[in-house]
């Protein structure tokens, strides 16, 4: 089986060497670069499996490298910020990163978020219910059409008005758990359960942004919010 290639950029040479050991100790093969600039040029280079960045870079910040990579890739992001109640946070995620990861951090927390980040986009392709769960009134083809928005569970399209969509994998999941269920409330615990594969409670603000942003795509007013309990797909 092929090593999984991992793109770390880090500027701190300590937490870049001794991260890039802790990673290839894991069996991963890592490229590490210690600034924005040369992250971009390794990205397109290497054309890694994920991209692991630090919100601080010299050159060109980890905000807009992730931006850089998500115009040209649907490649799995995490961030690396060393404050939890940091706008970086948000920013990161806005800027098109999957996750997130508080630094000082733990190296097997760090690979576990890598592994579960891989794991969802390797079936991407899958509500949680499974390939026989869906809606009534989808089709043979898998095709769910909620009024212009069409969601092809089969061929991971989607469509509104006729017009393409593009989504990134974690968009794909996400709506795919509100497409397989439309009309229901689901929690934000569930959704962090179901699309990041957390087994425990993990911060809501990755779900929220991964939201909006999902919304600015389909239609502000196909999700909607149900204050207190969670999100739901209007049927």
């Amino acid at each position: 089986m092929a090593e999984t290639h991992v793109l770390f950029v880090e500027d701190d040479d300590v937490i870049r060497e001794a991260t890039q050991l802790a990673l290839e100790r894991d069996g991963f093969a890592v490229t590490a670069m210690p600034d924005g600039l040369s992250g971009l040029e390794a990205f397109r280079e290497r054309q890694p499996d994920i991209a692991l960045l630090d919100v601080m870079l010299p050159g060109m910040d980890g905000v807009s490298l992730c931006r850089r990579i998500r115009d040209e890739s649907t490649v799995p992001v995490i961030m690396l910020s060393a404050r939890a109640d940091s706008i970086d946070v948000v920013l990161g995620l806005e800027a098109g990163a999957d996750d997130y990861v508080t630094k000082p951090f733990d190296g097997s927390v760090l690979v576990a978020r890598i592994r579960a980040v891989l794991r969802r986009f390797g079936h991407a392709g899958r509500p949680a219910g499974g390939a026989d769960a869906g809606p009534a009134g989808q089709d043979e083809r898998g095709l769910l059409v909620f009024g212009d928005l069409e969601v092809d569970t089969e061929g991971m399209e989607v469509r509104k008005g006729g017009a393409p969509v593009a989504l990134t994998p974690t968009e794909m999941r996400l709506l795919l758990e509100f497409s397989s269920a439309p009309g229901t409330v689901l929690s934000r615990d569930k959704l962090l359960e179901r699309v990041w594969d957390y087994g425990w409670g993990g911060d809501t603000r990755v779900v929220d942004v991964h939201v909006q942003r999902l919304r600015t795509k389909i239609g502000q007013d196909r999700i909607e919010t149900v204050r207190g309990f969670g999100y739901k797909l209007k049927a």
